[in-house]
């Protein structure tokens, strides 16, 4: 019987002061640390099969940047293509990694990030150790919300404002389940790793941060003795953390920001708490399973694009040239609704002569019976919800920005209903229900 074998390793990813941020449609320069960004990784190996599992606290990374870094890890580590799993947590405080960038930072950082990824998945396969697996599920209660809300005028807004009189109801369930996996190594510290889904978009301005997952990270760490812990966010399209009918203390230490949205820092440390308060539901009584194979799957999909109506681009045009001008306060909007009229404008513009189509990964690894599926954006919590109830598997782990990051995923009727994700989304209606159909025939065909 082939024997399971486990391997982690951790690198920091902290940028320069003075690069660009990514996560809003307004302009940030970093010009402090609040705690450090990681690449941390997990090996894994069973017979002939190894893989690398790596989580980077980032926004998100773009193929044309992320498939040459993949390369490298490839290159370096002997790895086949689809043996390789990178996935970006979401902080929206952690730097740009633009396609051809043009600024001296981030083409420096780039180069730095593609050569820590090399050097993470090394350092965790020459960790590997025999282990023995366990799952397990958690919950993480009331710190993700749903935040797409029905107006009292019928209409759907994102995030329209804590205590706004206008709501009058979310939009969708959330999905609280903390999911766990648990390696216990010979020789070794015990590996955790944790799935979970939810924006982190809980520090706002302009200092570098992992948000609430590196919380969560630290505090695993400081609670469970000798212990390693990566997190894979999950399906967290449409939830972040923003309770818009806060009740007792609530928003202690929190601030209202530009868009309407309350922030802060110990926020995002009490969402890693209550996140590792999950993981400590499950971590003692996880269920050990045998592990005598790793399988892993990349696949290609052909998504029409969201071209826009030829009658609403100069329109488009002219909120699109405001914002890019800096003139927002010209455009009769506030709050998360300018930024979700500014997305759809930019959406319009972007795709104004197409393309078409898009091209998208998936990519699945399946550690006996449990898997790991990984969706390349933002999906909506319905997507993770009918992955998870695929047959044949004892656990389920979607994952957001995996191999890619390519924007939205909403179901189909947000089309039709609006708001930010949808107006802002390059795919057509059906994009949400096709990586549903794609990521079951593909976890149906690594089953057995």
């Amino acid at each position: 019987m082939n024997v399971l074998q486990a391997g982690f390793a951790r690198v920091n990813v902290t940028p320069m002061l003075g690069i660009g941020m990514a996560g809003y449609f307004i302009p940030r320069k970093a010009d402090g640390v609040l705690d450090e960004l990681e690449i941390n990784a997990l090996a894994l190996a069973c017979g002939e099969t190894k893989v690398v599992l790596m989580s980077i606290d980032h926004c998100g990374i773009v193929k044309e940047v992320l498939n040459p870094m993949r390369q490298h890890v490839c290159d370096v580590t002997g790895l086949p293509w689809e043996a390789v799993y990178m996935h970006s947590t979401h902080t929206h405080t952690g730097p740009f990694l633009n396609a051809n960038p043009t600024e001296p930072l981030e083409i420096e950082y780039a180069q730095f990030v593609k050569t820590r990824f090399a050097d993470v998945a090394a350092m965790a396969l020459a960790d590997l150790k025999p282990a023995k697996m366990g799952y397990g599920i958690g919950q993480a209660p009331n710190i993700a919300f749903v935040r797409r809300f029905r107006m009292k005028d019928g209409s759907v807004r994102t995030n329209p404002g804590v205590d706004n009189p206008d709501i009058l109801h979310p939009i969708g369930d959330v999905d609280e389940r903390v999911n766990v996996l648990r390696f216990d190594r010979e020789g070794g510290d015990t590996l955790v790793l944790v799935n979970f889904g939810d924006h982190p978009d809980v520090v706002g301005g302009t200092k570098i941060s992992a948000d609430w997952p590196g919380f969560l990270r630290k505090t695993v760490e400081k609670t469970l003795d000798n212990t390693k812990c990566i997190f894979f966010n999950g399906a967290q399209g449409d939830v972040n953390h923003v309770n818009v009918h806060p009740r007792g203390g609530y928003l202690n230490d929190m601030f209202m920001d530009f868009d309407d949205v309350a922030r802060g820092y110990k926020h995002s440390q009490y969402m890693g708490r209550v996140v590792t308060g999950g993981v400590l539901q499950a971590f003692d009584k996880v269920k050990y399973v045998d592990v005598d194979s790793i399988k892993c799957l990349s696949k290609m999909i052909r998504v029409p694009s969201n071209m826009p109506d030829p009658a609403d681009l100069p329109e488009a045009h002219r909120l699109n040239d405001l914002h890019v001008a800096g003139k927002d306060s010209e455009i009769p909007y506030k709050g998360m609704m300018l930024t979700t009229v500014v997305a759809r404008a930019a959406r319009m513009v972007r795709l104004e002569h197409g393309p078409e189509a898009f091209e998208m990964p998936l990519s699945a690894i399946a550690i006996g019976p449990v898997a790991m599926f990984g969706i390349p954006g933002e999906p909506f919590t319905g997507i993770g919800r009918a992955l998870k109830e695929t047959e044949g598997w004892n656990l389920i782990l979607p994952t957001c920005n995996t191999n890619a990051k390519e924007g939205y995923f909403p179901m189909m009727e947000c089309y039709e209903e609006g708001g930010y994700e949808a107006g802002g989304s390059n795919y057509k209606a059906g994009v949400a229900e096709l990586l549903i159909d794609e990521g079951r025939s593909m976890l149906n065909s690594l089953k057995g």
